[in-house]
């Protein structure tokens, strides 16, 4: 049986979000983000002819369009419409996997002898902005890597179908940037050979780019050609991540409950990052000697930034802890979670910030998750 595979994306998300609400946002420049030393965690398409970007400083991006309206961003607004877009996509679908916050892929392998693929993507689409209001672009194809590609080809308001034996004639002329797992650096090691269109990328020996590139190569070969076997996963929805300490001697050393829970919180959001969750729900729980159990929690803007999260914490631990009394446990959950990167919330945060962050997961990722961290909440006793 052949793959139908569609890959359907809202056209720019926050900024249609928020043109929904107030219609004299529409047609002008439109940046959404936090103050001058923020970055951009999305634009309109008027704001990126001016050359603005997602994930550029602020403070550049006004310097390109010094005209464009800056919106700090509601993501529960944000948030709540994905939920119902998410609503009418799996009404209409037997196989959906959401991706991130504004982004599906479907499986409709094997409808085309009840309803052809392309008509039914078709409709589907339509229901979408009929049901919210929202503009959703999308391209079919035999995979996910070929249906994202052209999802990306086709905006805005994009509906593509790429059929089989139409890939590689669809792919060859595009940057080898347009592949999704290609980053800057893998793009500028590929210029620096010559390797700049899918095309030359697809005819690299299998063997040569292994050697360049690592245990990845094999598979930007096969995105390369168009091959791509990962399954649609169908979408469920974790709904939250937690931890938790009982203490082999009842405390109420402040200093020690307070390190504690900053570090509670900082692996916490670690965990977020790399399964690229946002929390909205900080949980805090105690435990008394006497088994007298209290928590407290306290809604945010989606995140999971360490400062934020902690500070939220320990402010919450600070109004809960209301006795004199020994503790036998101190827990923390961050619950109500959806799917996406911290740069998509970066509506406080500065650009410092970010590659504070970019730079510890790496170290995380590398060395461990206890190789490095805030001294709030390191245990310098291991």
């Amino acid at each position: 049986m052949k793959r139908a595979i569609v890959h359907m994306d809202m056209d720019t998300f926050f900024v249609s979000c928020e043109r929904l609400q107030n219609r004299e946002l529409k047609g002008i420049p439109l940046i959404i983000g936090g103050g001058d030393r923020g970055v951009v965690a999305s634009c309109s398409y008027e704001a990126r002819k001016f050359g603005v970007r997602s994930a550029m400083p602020m403070r550049m991006a006004l310097r390109l369009c010094p005209d464009a309206k800056v919106v700090k961003g509601d993501y529960e607004l944000y948030s709540r419409l994905s939920h119902l877009v998410t609503e009418v996509i799996q009404e209409r679908v037997p196989v959906v996997e959401k991706a991130s916050i504004d982004e599906f892929y479907l499986d409709l392998s094997g409808m085309d002898k009840f309803f052809g693929c392309y008509q039914w993507t078709k409709e589907i689409s339509a229901a979408v902005t009929k049901e919210t209001g929202l503009p959703i672009s999308f391209a079919l194809s035999t995979n996910k890597t070929v249906s994202k590609i052209g999802t990306g080809e086709s905006k805005p308001v994009g509906k593509l179908e790429i059929k089989e034996s139409e890939i590689q004639p669809f792919l060859n002329p595009l940057s080898v940037k347009k592949i999704p797992m290609v980053g800057d650096k893998t793009f500028q090691l590929l210029s620096r050979i010559g390797i700049r269109t899918i095309q030359t990328l697809s005819e690299v020996p299998v063997l040569v780019l292994q050697q360049m590139i690592g245990v990845n190569g094999k598979e930007l070969w096969k995105k390369a050609n168009g091959i791509d076997e990962n399954p649609v996963v169908p979408y469920s929805e974790r709904k939250s991540i937690s931890t938790e300490r009982t203490f082999s001697t009842d405390t109420m050393d402040l200093l020690e409950l307070k390190r504690l829970i900053s570090g509670m919180a900082e692996k916490l959001a670690y965990q977020l990052r790399q399964e690229k969750w946002l929390t909205s729900t900080i949980v805090i729980k105690i435990r008394y000697a006497n088994f007298d159990t209290e928590t407290k929690q306290h809604r945010v803007a989606y995140t999971s930034a360490d400062h934020t999260l902690s500070r939220i914490a320990l402010e919450l631990f600070n109004k809960v802890y209301t006795r004199r009394m020994r503790l036998r446990l101190v827990g923390l959950r961050f619950t109500d979670l959806v799917h996406g990167n911290h740069q998509m919330n970066l509506f406080e945060d500065t650009e410092e910030q970010m590659n504070l962050y970019q730079t510890m997961d790496y170290l995380k990722n590398r060395f461990g998750a206890d190789a490095v961290g805030r001294a709030s909440g390191f245990d310098f006793g291991k």
